[in-house]
């Protein structure tokens, strides 16, 4: 009886201590389910995405990039930057102790899962900095446990649903930076801490319980209340005798105006009559200081008045409404002057003057439909062109931040706000995907002129290539010596440029990112010496540390980073072109590098800080202890 009773007051402990150690089949089956899950993921992701890495043969995902177990199950995922492509794949509601998901700065589109209504336990959702479309699921509302929740920087539209009311735990809320339309709606979350619409389409009234949010929380829209601007002012009521007066003087000042017009235009008239041919070429009058120099004013007969557009469903404007279109002198590039034009339509598109076109009109036209028809995300889209006698335009897309020249050598004014470590990393793998894209074409495309005043920016800092494939069609305008500095040693013909020609110049915009100083700059050519024999130089003398821009020393966690991509620029700049690798390899370096350096920044919305993998300390790198392997000489 003794035994029984001992047996009895122990039984739980023993329970307890038997589901520790010898885990039941069921939840060896839950494991099993959410490894199934992140397969599905990474399937679904493609080669590009940096869970390709997962070793699909081991027994646990819980050693895997980026996720985290507990209790025998996934309760973490977070990959954010590592290159996710495209829709989310059904499958990740299987996850259904999940915590925490971050997937920010990807390229992630579409919509979100139905399935993510079974993660009943999830705590914090990170989806911004994607492409995320359509209006805000419902799903969302239905996973009540959430408490942190950023959907900033897609591309969501329709109005502020009332299903956030479901979320009662709901802390913060990130919406900034969509499209989202309509009113702010009366949201009843008494747990809502933090609320951001900014840079929306929004309208009306803030609603009384966001009055305490900052005013930076509602910027970007047509909003009014407190935060910012009282909805109604106090108009003064006026007289019907001063309303009458205001009326009557109205009146008088608008015949006279159009009696001074009606007498401007008959004498106008009277002493220039324009002849059928000055009238059409005059049309765009508009722009005779600008546009219309685009076209040099030149007689183009009326079949030549067109623009032929690449792709279908742009062409919504014409030649004659694109000379119409006010005006902005970008500068004048390698290829000829370029052009911002704002549309009466309301679109806005770069022009490309091109100089000295040594090919024929049907080549000209063959060359240009190819480039025009190469889409990657990374590559600013040639939109269409114009071939006439006289002149040869061509037309891209606006890329609104400007070149990476400008931002780097432009203006070093200390009150500027300099170019973050995260960022140039990020530009550097942004652009060499682009590149890489010209160089896994069948056939091959070189670029043939990279440099940094061909990178473009967004808002976000993603780069954008430019003028890839032109140097087939025309001739560089340039002077020898800013040309040779992006050159690589073996290139003698400017039209011929080859695929490891391109990397060498990759090479040198990634010493300018690091460094922060241009190419042909005087302190470099004065010497007769050009970038990439300056950075070895400095690294066999082991002054490693006074390469990098004073911008960057702040950041010594990211300094090993730093040398790997310096090394990694050397060996793109290698004198020889056996010597250097391919831009795949390059932007699979990049890629690590770069994830690396996202491993160690802390997330904006409270997504923890955490590392993976090898590091180095975070501790300040006199110029003698940073070693970075030599290159080939030279």
């Amino acid at each position: 009886m003794a035994c029984r009773n001992l047996l009895r007051l122990c039984f739980p402990s023993i329970l307890f201590l038997v589901l520790i150690f010898f885990p039941t089949g069921e939840a060896e089956a839950d494991l099993a389910s959410d490894t199934a899950a992140l397969v599905a993921l990474q399937k679904a992701m493609g080669v590009l995405s940096r869970t390709r890495y997962w070793n699909l043969s081991e027994n646990t995902p819980c050693l895997w990039l980026g996720v985290t177990c507990g209790g025998g199950r996934v309760t973490e995922l977070r990959l954010p930057g590592v290159g996710l492509v495209g829709q989310l794949p059904l499958g990740l509601g299987n996850l259904t102790q999940l915590q925490t998901l971050s997937l920010r700065s990807n390229m992630l589109s579409g919509s979100i899962p139905s399935d993510f209504a079974n993660l009943r336990s999830l705590r914090n959702l990170y989806l911004q900095r994607n492409s995320f479309s359509g209006e805000i699921p419902p799903v969302l509302f239905s996973i009540q446990s959430l408490v942190r929740l950023n959907l900033a920087h897609n591309k969501f539209i329709g109005p502020i649903s009332l299903g956030f009311n479901n979320l009662t735990n709901l802390q913060v809320l990130n919406l900034e930076e969509n499209q989202l339309d309509g009113f702010i709606p009366d949201l009843n979350i008494p747990s809502l801490n933090v609320l951001n619409v900014s840079f929306n389409r929004l309208n009306g009234s803030i609603p009384s319980q966001f009055s305490n949010q900052p005013a930076s929380a509602f910027n970007g829209n047509s909003l009014c209340g407190k935060p910012l601007s009282p909805c109604d002012g106090k108009e003064k009521k006026l007289s019907a005798g001063t309303i009458a007066g205001i009326v009557i003087g109205s009146l008088i000042a608008f015949l006279i105006i159009i009696l001074i017009l009606i007498f401007l235009c008959r004498k106008t008239i009277r002493i220039n009559r324009p002849t059928d041919a000055q009238t059409t070429a005059t049309t765009s009058g508009r722009l005779s200081s600008e546009v219309e120099n685009v076209v040099g004013g030149s007689q183009v007969a009326g079949n030549e008045r067109n623009l032929v557009f690449c792709r279908k469903g742009e062409n919504v404007f014409d030649l004659e409404e694109l000379l119409k279109a006010s005006a902005e002198v970008l500068g004048k590039g390698s290829f000829g002057s370029t052009y911002k034009a704002a549309l009466d339509v309301g679109i806005t598109v770069v022009v490309k003057r091109l100089r000295d076109v040594k090919v024929s009109e049907e080549e000209f036209k063959e060359k240009i439909e190819n480039l025009g028809m190469m889409n990657h995300q990374n590559l600013v889209p040639i939109k269409g062109y114009y071939y006439g006698r006289d002149e040869k335009l061509l037309l891209c897309d606006h890329v609104s931040m400007g070149s990476l020249s400008v931002h780097l050598h432009g203006n070093r004014d200390p009150s500027r706000t300099p170019l973050k470590w995260e960022a140039r990393a990020g530009i550097a793998l942004s652009a060499a995907r682009g590149i890489t894209y010209l160089h896994s074409r069948r056939p091959p495309t070189s670029h043939g002129n990279i440099k940094s005043s061909n990178i473009l920016l967004h808002r976000s800092h993603t780069a954008c290539v430019s003028d890839f494939g032109l140097i087939q069609i025309a001739s560089p305008t340039s002077t020898p010596n800013h040309v040779a500095t992006y050159r690589a040693p073996e290139v003698t013909d400017p039209r011929k440029v080859s695929l490891k020609a391109d990397v060498y110049s990759f090479g040198v915009v990634i010493l300018e990112l690091l460094t922060g100083k241009a190419p042909n700059s005087a302190m470099l050519n004065d010497d007769g010496i050009d970038l990439p024999r300056w950075v070895h130089s400095k690294v066999e003398e082991k002054k490693t540390a006074e390469l990098f821009d004073e911008e960057l020393l702040e950041y010594s966690n990211g300094l090993d980073e730093m040398v790997q991509l310096l090394h990694l620029a050397m060996l793109c700049t290698a004198p020889h072109p056996d010597s250097r690798p391919s831009m795949v390899k390059v932007t699979s370096r990049i890629d690590e590098i770069y994830h690396s350096v996202l491993l160690k920044e802390q997330d904006m919305s409270n997504d923890k800080f955490y590392d993976v993998g090898s590091t180095v300390s975070q501790q300040f790198y006199s110029a003698d202890s940073i070693m970075v392997p030599l290159p080939p000489s030279i």
